[in-house]
């Protein structure tokens, strides 16, 4: 494998037009690839569609579910205890269950937000959907990220891999891109699901 840079662009025109520009910077012409790539979500990575399981942050839910049914549950039934001489027996049942209750939701809540920091240290970065511009790179990272930012290209990116015949046969729609230019970083940003241009009509893949 080795270093790829990419860019995004909205227009299929304005892409093939950085593909140009990255052939005239001398870049071989068969190790830049051209592609639409579909909003996060939408890969179709799993069998009921979508690309995950899960959310992410919300793997630890199952725990947060009985670490706060356990604390609730107690302080329920401590509660209905205290109260027993007004609320009977059925006092302390009753805060036990109500408590539990409580406990859960609580507990579900915290398991899924991020364990600590700022809001955007934690933020996973999010690929947007367009036409991604990738050249194979080593040696010349520099340069093929000048090209793609002087034809205007958004969210530059460096990954690793290998484009053959203008395909880059193993890029991953659902890896976390890793962006190299902060004043041009707005995959991270929220966004609806399915929002993004609509696919070229040339022979680009879609991702």
């Amino acid at each position: 494998m080795t270093t790829i840079i990419a860019g995004r662009f909205e227009l299929q025109d304005d892409a093939q037009r950085a593909a140009e520009e990255l052939a005239r910077a001398g870049f071989p012409a068969d190790r830049i690839s051209v592609f639409y790539v579909s909003s996060a979500g939408q890969h179709d990575q799993t069998p009921i569609g979508g690309d995950r399981d899960q959310s992410p942050g919300a793997e630890g839910t199952g725990k947060g579910n009985a670490a706060g049914i356990a604390a609730g549950g107690a302080i329920g039934a401590a509660v209905g205890a205290i109260t027993a001489p007004l609320t009977g027996p059925i006092g302390a049942i009753t805060g036990a269950f109500v408590g539990g209750h409580m406990g859960q939701l609580v507990g579900a809540m915290s398991a899924t937000k991020d364990d600590g920091g700022d809001a955007d240290e934690n933020r996973i970065p999010v690929r947007q959907a367009g036409m991604l511009v990738a050249v194979e790179a080593a040696g010349a990272t520099d340069r093929a990220a000048d090209t793609l930012r002087a034809v205007g290209a958004a969210d530059l990116e460096i990954g690793e891999g290998n484009i053959v015949a203008g395909d880059w046969q193993d890029f991953d729609p659902v890896a976390p891109p890793r962006f190299i230019d902060q004043q041009t970083r707005t995959a991270d940003r929220p966004h609806a699901e399915g929002a993004g241009p609509a696919p070229g009509t040339g022979p680009d893949i879609n991702r």
